[in-house]
C-alpha cells in the first residue's frame, strides 16, 4: 500500500493528519499488530514530524504545503514528511542531557527512539524529507 497526503503548514489540520495516517494502516494491517501500542508510536512520531515542520521549516507561512508519503510493505512502514523550509543542520544538534531542564530540542531524540531507522536529507529538488521507517511486529489475530 502507498498512499500520500497534501495538508496546509497549520496545526489545525493535525487531526486530519493523524486520522489519515492511523487509518490508513488500521485498514491495511488490521489486527496482525498490537495496534494501541503501534498506533500511540506512530502518533507520537507524527505529532512531532510534522508540528516542527509547522512550528519551524514553515514558520508564519500556512500555505506552504507538506507532503506526507506513507508505504506499507508486509509489516515495514516508511513515512515521509517533506517540506519547503531551509533545512535544520544536525551537525549542530545537541541532545539534551538529563539534568538540563530545556523545553525544545528531545524531538531528533523521541524520533530515533521509537522508529528504526530515521533520516533526514536537506534541499532535495528544493525540498527537505525526514525519513522515517519501522517494522512492526506481528500478532496471530484473535
Amino acid at each position: 500500500m502507498r498512499t500520500e497526503l497534501h495538508v496546509p503548514s497549520d496545526l489545525k489540520f493535525l487531526t486530519i493528519v493523524e486520522g489519515w495516517l492511523l487509518g490508513s494502516l488500521e485498514v491495511e494491517i488490521g489486527d496482525y499488530v498490537d495496534w494501541s501500542r503501534q498506533s500511540n508510536r506512530l502518533r507520537l512520531v507524527l505529532v512531532e514530524a510534522y508540528s516542527n515542520v509547522v512550528r519551524h521549516a514553515h514558520r508564519n507561512q500556512p500555505n506552504l504545503p507538506v507532503l506526507i508519503r506513507l508505504e506499507l510493505k508486509d509489516h515495514n512502514i516508511c513515512l515521509e514528511i517533506w517540506d519547503h523550509g531551509k533545512g535544520f543542520d544536525l551537525s549542530t544538534y545537541l541532545p539534551p542531557a538529563p539534568d538540563d531542564h530545556q523545553e525544545g530540542g528531545y524531538g531528533w531524540l523521541i524520533l530515533n527512539r521509537l522508529m528504526d531507522r530515521v533520516e533526514y536529507r536537506l534541499q532535495v529538488n528544493g525540498r527537505n524529507c525526514l525519513m522515517l521507517e519501522a517494522s512492526l511486529p506481528s500478532e496471530e489475530p484473535c
